[in-house]
């Protein structure tokens, strides 16, 4: 099975089935020097967790990361770091009925056209619990590129019909963690909330979007064509489960623009450089990052495992079935655990792209190579 593995240098793959033993993930590429903890992860791992409120799955997960390998004495040594974050509380007998008849609008029907077999216990590796491995991954880049000064962050903007008006950078940073919806804009918010709630009382679901943003981000990021920021921003995110559109910049609202209305005047800075009056390009020009900041958005349709009654077919004993319901722990909505989610594969994007243009020295953080009594080597205790 291809397809477990993201990035150029800075790289992450993955492994892990729903309800297996335990997820994870092996991060190469992650320079020697940064100075890193199980907290540091954990952070990131607890806003994604399940069972933090009411509109999430009341499935039992800590989600405790464990590192494995690439640390020593709190600092990254520049060999891979290796993850593990086992599973708890999973429980298959529900999934027992799907075995032979594919829910409604799933991985399970492709995944065993595919492979001739599946692990169907939670989904199995189609499962969005995997990406508990790159929120892990995604702190650690995080971490990288707060070496170079780029922020970032993303809040919940809609639930169905339910729109934030626009919100600044700073009101997602202060805001955003607020309250369960993830939604910067408090009233907007509460009425995402009621609006959840009702679907959820219903045994439905309903779809929304995440805005995301990235301050900081130096011009010059990115190659032409088939490695443009763009396009490898596009696959990070379209990646994420349940994803059906990406968007930055002017994204959609582009179609409805003329040339001369959405093209970005160029002025001087206050130090003399060439920057662009405004910014409807989405910080991304021509492939490349333009230094202005990075913004957009991803959508995310409604959950598919709902317990309003369906229909489905069982290919063993070729029966039609008409009341089939999908009882478990399922989220009734997924943008608001899956903020970090996007924030986690902005960041593996970013960070990659950091490295490949050398802002960051792919051995070593402090950028001194042949350096080898360095603060973050260990001690001979013998010598002490």
């Amino acid at each position: 099975m291809n397809g477990n593995r993201f990035g150029r240098l800075f790289q992450v793959t993955t492994f892990g089935e729903s309800h297996g033993k335990a997820m994870g993930c092996t991060v190469s590429g992650c320079p020697a020097g940064l100075e890193l903890s199980e907290e540091d992860i954990q952070t990131d791992l607890d806003r994604r967790k399940p069972g933090q409120s009411m509109i999430s799955t009341s499935r039992g997960e800590p989600d405790d990361v464990t590192i494995n390998s690439g640390i020593q004495d709190g600092y990254t040594t520049g060999t891979p770091i290796g993850m593990v974050i086992q599973n708890k509380d999973a429980r298959s007998g529900k999934y027992e009925p799907f075995i032979t008849a594919p829910r409604p609008s799933h991985g399970d029907f492709t995944y065993s056209a595919k492979f001739g077999t599946r692990n169907w216990g939670g989904g199995g590796r189609s499962s969005a619990r995997e990406t508990v491995n790159w929120v892990a991954a995604g702190a650690i880049a995080k971490k990288l590129l707060s070496l170079e000064g780029i922020e970032l962050k993303a809040h919940v903007n809609q639930i169905g019909d339910v729109e934030s008006p626009e919100v600044s950078f700073e009101e997602m940073l202060e805001h955003a963690e607020e309250n369960d919806v993830r939604c910067a804009h408090p009233e907007t918010a509460a009425a995402m909330q009621e609006r959840i709630e009702t679907y959820q009382n219903e045994g439905d679901s309903i779809g929304g979007s995440v805005y995301f943003e990235a301050r900081g981000v130096p011009a010059g990021l990115g190659a032409p064509r088939f490695d443009s920021l763009s396009a490898r921003l596009g696959q990070a995110m379209m990646a994420v489960p349940a994803a059906t559109a990406f968007e930055f910049g002017l994204g959609r609202e582009a179609r409805e623009w003329t040339g001369k209305e959405r093209n970005d005047d160029w002025e001087f800075s206050e130090d003399g450089d060439p920057t662009p009056v405004e910014n409807d390009h989405g910080g991304i020009q021509g492939g490349i990052s333009s230094g202005e900041p990075i913004y957009g958005e991803l959508t995310l349709h409604a959950p598919t495992s709902i317990p309003k009654e369906q229909q489905t077919a069982d290919w063993e004993t070729g029966e039609l079935i008409e009341d089939a319901q999908v009882i478990g722990r399922h989220d009734p909505v997924l943008p608001p655990r899956g903020v970090p989610v996007v924030e986690a594969m902005l960041a593996l994007t970013l960070v990659d792209f950091v490295l490949l243009s050398g802002r960051l020295n792919p051995d070593r953080v402090d950028d001194q190579p042949g350096n080898y009594d360095t603060d973050y080597h260990p001690s001979n205790p013998r010598n002490e």
